[in-house]
């Protein structure tokens, strides 16, 4: 049974004429004809009474409220994928780390609500693997987040890099590792530390680059706001590695001091991948060799995804932003 079969099959119904059927559906009256007996072969018994005017029979009577109730989904469902073609989808759902969503996405949300405003934006603060995983699984079309090779590695995936950043240790003003301007990994392992939970790509990070160093680190309390990072930390000798947007209103609070970690210069601090054109897995993963601790700030959508106009433009617009604007160097206030 054929969509074209059921529409005849509803036109002869209606006008009760195959001639007017076939000019109801734009088609020679012999191809009416042969769709209806067409259907009436695929169903075993007749739909029409072949008279002067065509007349249902009774397996006509009880297939027509069906019939019409199939072309009208289809209808429904044509007119809203090509709505999506179109870029008039109702909403736009973006997940972000914390970060990227307080100082890098507000232009670009203004300027999106301006250009399409049809399309109610819907934007959730997540975790990275939380973020990538509600992102596989349909809930989002837009994630920013810290790059994590294993939750994106699939063909439809599309990886863009938008920067690296650089993680540094935050500590009570007066903290016995504030003697160090550059903290070396060894005493790290000497104090107990907060971690952001799991899902977030952060703790992964940390614990991964522990062990790089074999250091096996005394995890305490794991947090997921960075409000309550700064809380706990600013009394007593907790400490917690972070990436250098997070530590914008730190800088302010003279009871909190950042340090770098050894290895870390200062002069890859904003290190932009060249290019941040659409290109599929454009992602430079960061080697085991590498000396300094960095995350890496990835967008991420699916190959179909980037067809719809809203969702495309969504992500030119990040990929646009001025290098200024999401360089974290230009972010850092002075201590």
């Amino acid at each position: 049974m054929r969509i074209e079969q059921l529409q005849a099959f509803l036109a002869v119904a209606e006008t009760g004429n195959f001639g007017q059927a076939a000019r109801k559906c734009g088609v020679t009256q012999s191809t009416i004809s042969r769709q209806i007996q067409s259907l009436e072969a695929d169903l075993g018994l007749p739909l029409f009474h072949r008279t002067s005017q065509a007349k249902l029979t009774l397996g006509g009577e009880n297939l027509l409220p069906r019939a019409r109730k199939i072309c009208q989904e289809w209808h429904n469902a044509t007119q809203e994928l090509a709505d999506l073609i179109a870029g008039k989808q109702p909403e736009l759902c973006v997940a972000a780390i914390p970060s990227v969503f307080s100082h890098y996405l507000p232009p670009v949300l203004q300027k999106f609500c301006r250009d399409y405003p049809d399309v109610q934006l819907r934007i959730t603060s997540l975790g990275s693997d939380r973020a990538l995983k509600v992102l596989r699984d349909g809930l989002v079309d837009i994630a920013i987040v810290m790059n994590n090779r294993f939750l994106t590695a699939s063909p439809e995936m599309v990886v863009d890099v938008l920067y690296n950043e650089p993680i540094e240790l935050l500590m009570a003003a007066n903290h016995p590792l504030t003697q160090y301007q550059q903290v070396p990994w060894s005493e790290l392992g000497k104090y107990p530390q907060v971690m952001f939970k799991d899902g977030y790509g952060m703790q992964r990070l940390v614990q991964d680059w522990f062990s790089r160093q074999g250091i096996n680190p005394q995890i305490v309390m794991e947090l997921n706001a960075l409000e309550a990072f700064r809380g706990v930390i600013r009394h007593g000798d907790l400490i917690a590695l972070l990436p250098q947007s997070a530590l914008l209103e730190a800088r302010l609070d003279p009871t909190l001091a950042i340090r770098t970690i050894a290895g870390t210069s200062g002069q890859h601090i904003g290190n932009l991948s060249a290019g941040l054109s659409s290109s599929h897995h454009r992602v430079a993963n960061i080697s085991t060799s590498d000396v300094s601790l960095t995350r890496q700030v990835v967008l991420v959508t699916t190959q179909d995804r980037l067809q719809i106009p809203p969702i495309q433009y969504f992500c030119q617009l990040i990929r646009q932003l001025d290098k200024s604007t999401i360089n974290p160097s230009s972010l850092v206030l002075s201590a």
